[in-house]
Protein backbone atom coordinates (compact mmCIF):
# COMPACT_ATOMS: atom_id res chain seq x y z
CA UNK A 1 0.00 0.00 0.00
CA UNK A 2 1.15 3.25 -0.98
CA UNK A 3 1.00 6.37 1.13
CA UNK A 4 0.12 9.47 -0.09
CA UNK A 5 2.19 12.27 1.04
CA UNK A 6 0.21 15.70 1.16
CA UNK A 7 1.72 19.07 1.29
CA UNK A 8 0.14 21.65 3.42
CA UNK A 9 1.32 25.49 2.72
CA UNK A 10 0.66 28.20 5.09
CA UNK A 11 -1.17 31.37 4.57
CA UNK A 12 2.42 32.78 4.49
CA UNK A 13 3.89 30.47 2.61
CA UNK A 14 1.28 31.14 -0.21
CA UNK A 15 2.08 35.10 0.34
CA UNK A 16 5.70 34.09 -0.06
CA UNK A 17 5.77 31.97 -3.25
CA UNK A 18 3.43 34.62 -4.91
CA UNK A 19 6.10 37.61 -4.04
CA UNK A 20 8.99 35.37 -5.09
CA UNK A 21 7.14 34.57 -8.45
CA UNK A 22 5.93 38.32 -9.22
CA UNK A 23 9.85 39.49 -8.04
CA UNK A 24 11.17 37.02 -10.62
CA UNK A 25 12.91 38.24 -13.50
CA UNK A 26 15.50 41.17 -14.21
CA UNK A 27 15.83 44.61 -12.35
CA UNK A 28 17.81 47.53 -12.18
CA UNK A 29 18.23 48.78 -8.82
CA UNK A 30 19.39 52.64 -7.75
CA UNK A 31 20.37 52.65 -4.13
CA UNK A 32 20.95 55.09 -1.64
CA UNK A 33 23.00 54.22 1.52
CA UNK A 34 23.16 56.32 4.33
CA UNK A 35 25.97 55.94 7.11
CA UNK A 36 24.54 57.37 10.31
CA UNK A 37 25.16 59.07 12.46
CA UNK A 38 27.62 60.83 10.09
CA UNK A 39 25.70 61.00 7.13
CA UNK A 40 27.65 60.11 4.72
CA UNK A 41 25.69 58.88 1.41
CA UNK A 42 26.58 56.04 -0.74
CA UNK A 43 24.57 55.76 -3.97
CA UNK A 44 24.80 52.57 -5.50
CA UNK A 45 22.87 50.80 -9.10
CA UNK A 46 22.68 47.07 -8.96
CA UNK A 47 21.44 45.01 -11.92
CA UNK A 48 19.51 42.01 -9.91
CA UNK A 49 18.86 38.93 -11.50
CA UNK A 50 15.52 36.93 -9.56
CA UNK A 51 14.48 33.09 -10.27
CA UNK A 52 11.95 31.75 -8.46
CA UNK A 53 12.86 28.04 -7.13
CA UNK A 54 10.18 25.48 -6.99
CA UNK A 55 9.60 22.99 -3.65
CA UNK A 56 12.22 20.32 -3.97
CA UNK A 57 14.51 21.88 -6.33
CA UNK A 58 18.37 21.31 -5.94
CA UNK A 59 19.27 24.55 -4.91
CA UNK A 60 16.46 24.52 -2.15
CA UNK A 61 18.07 20.87 -1.34
CA UNK A 62 20.97 22.14 -0.65
CA UNK A 63 19.99 25.32 1.36
CA UNK A 64 17.97 22.82 3.76
CA UNK A 65 21.39 20.75 3.67
CA UNK A 66 23.56 24.23 4.75
CA UNK A 67 21.03 24.81 7.74
CA UNK A 68 21.05 21.11 9.01
CA UNK A 69 17.53 20.74 7.80
CA UNK A 70 16.27 17.05 8.67
CA UNK A 71 15.98 15.52 5.51
CA UNK A 72 12.16 15.40 5.69
CA UNK A 73 11.47 18.82 5.74
CA UNK A 74 11.33 20.39 2.49
CA UNK A 75 11.57 24.14 1.88
CA UNK A 76 8.14 25.10 0.16
CA UNK A 77 9.65 27.41 -2.56
CA UNK A 78 12.57 30.20 -2.56
CA UNK A 79 14.13 32.55 -4.54
CA UNK A 80 17.99 32.60 -6.47
CA UNK A 81 19.11 36.20 -6.59
CA UNK A 82 22.26 37.16 -8.53
CA UNK A 83 23.71 40.79 -8.60
CA UNK A 84 26.42 43.10 -9.81
CA UNK A 85 26.88 46.48 -7.94
CA UNK A 86 28.82 49.58 -9.39
CA UNK A 87 29.39 52.63 -7.43
CA UNK A 88 27.94 55.40 -9.34
CA UNK A 89 30.00 58.64 -7.72
CA UNK A 90 32.84 56.52 -7.42
CA UNK A 91 32.15 54.76 -11.14
CA UNK A 92 33.89 51.41 -9.88
CA UNK A 93 32.39 48.15 -9.70
CA UNK A 94 30.93 47.56 -5.97
CA UNK A 95 29.86 44.07 -5.60
CA UNK A 96 29.03 40.71 -7.14
CA UNK A 97 27.58 37.93 -5.90
CA UNK A 98 24.21 35.78 -5.09
CA UNK A 99 22.42 34.33 -2.31
CA UNK A 100 19.64 32.03 -2.28
CA UNK A 101 16.12 32.37 -0.08
CA UNK A 102 13.82 29.18 0.82
CA UNK A 103 10.69 29.55 3.10
CA UNK A 104 9.59 27.27 5.56
CA UNK A 105 6.44 28.20 7.79
CA UNK A 106 7.39 31.86 8.61
CA UNK A 107 11.23 31.71 8.22
CA UNK A 108 13.16 32.61 5.64
CA UNK A 109 16.38 30.39 5.38
CA UNK A 110 19.33 32.32 3.37
CA UNK A 111 22.85 30.63 2.00
CA UNK A 112 24.65 34.23 3.30
CA UNK A 113 23.78 37.00 5.16
CA UNK A 114 24.11 41.00 4.48
CA UNK A 115 27.01 41.28 6.46
CA UNK A 116 28.16 37.69 5.87
CA UNK A 117 29.10 34.50 4.07
CA UNK A 118 27.55 32.27 6.40
CA UNK A 119 24.09 31.15 6.21
CA UNK A 120 21.15 32.90 8.27
CA UNK A 121 17.70 32.96 9.08
CA UNK A 122 14.85 35.88 8.50
CA UNK A 123 11.64 35.80 10.00
CA UNK A 124 9.02 37.49 7.82
CA UNK A 125 5.57 38.26 7.37
CA UNK A 126 3.17 40.80 5.29
CA UNK A 127 2.18 44.03 6.11
CA UNK A 128 -0.21 43.72 3.17
CA UNK A 129 -0.23 41.52 -0.12
CA UNK A 130 2.15 43.29 -1.80
CA UNK A 131 4.81 44.31 1.12
CA UNK A 132 7.14 42.09 2.67
CA UNK A 133 8.40 42.90 5.75
CA UNK A 134 11.95 40.86 6.93
CA UNK A 135 13.83 40.45 10.24
CA UNK A 136 17.11 38.90 10.44
CA UNK A 137 19.82 39.10 13.45
CA UNK A 138 23.60 38.41 13.75
CA UNK A 139 27.00 39.02 14.74
CA UNK A 140 24.96 41.57 17.38
CA UNK A 141 23.17 43.20 14.28
CA UNK A 142 19.49 43.69 13.34
CA UNK A 143 18.52 44.22 9.76
CA UNK A 144 15.07 45.15 9.22
CA UNK A 145 13.79 45.18 5.39
CA UNK A 146 10.78 46.05 3.89
CA UNK A 147 10.39 44.95 -0.08
CA UNK A 148 7.18 46.66 -1.91
CA UNK A 149 5.86 45.12 -5.10
CA UNK A 150 4.17 48.42 -6.90
CA UNK A 151 2.53 47.79 -10.20
CA UNK A 152 4.03 45.06 -11.77
CA UNK A 153 7.05 46.50 -13.11
CA UNK A 154 8.50 48.41 -10.14
CA UNK A 155 9.80 47.58 -6.12
CA UNK A 156 10.76 49.64 -3.01
CA UNK A 157 13.50 48.77 -0.28
CA UNK A 158 14.39 50.20 2.70
CA UNK A 159 16.51 48.53 4.66
CA UNK A 160 17.84 49.69 8.30
CA UNK A 161 21.06 47.74 10.02
CA UNK A 162 21.24 48.35 13.74
CA UNK A 163 23.53 47.16 16.19
CA UNK A 164 23.69 47.21 20.42
CA UNK A 165 20.35 49.65 19.81
CA UNK A 166 22.02 51.81 17.69
CA UNK A 167 21.17 52.83 13.77
CA UNK A 168 24.50 51.79 11.68
CA UNK A 169 23.28 52.99 8.26
CA UNK A 170 19.86 53.12 5.95
CA UNK A 171 19.41 51.60 2.71
CA UNK A 172 16.74 52.90 0.09
CA UNK A 173 16.07 51.54 -3.28
CA UNK A 174 14.21 52.02 -5.86
CA UNK A 175 13.93 48.89 -8.17
CA UNK A 176 12.98 48.62 -12.30
CA UNK A 177 11.99 46.04 -14.09
CA UNK A 178 14.20 45.18 -17.27
CA UNK A 179 12.51 42.15 -17.95
CA UNK A 180 10.11 38.87 -16.73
Amino acid sequence: MTSLLKIVKTAEEHQIAEFFQESAGQWRSERRYYTLPEGETKEIVSMITIRFLEQGCHELLHLAQIHDLPDSVNLTCGAAVIWVSTDILKERRESQGSTLFGALGKTLYRDRGFATSKPVTAQYYFSNSKTLCLRTEYNSSVFEEELKLVGNKYRTRQTIITRSGEQLMIGQYLEKRIES
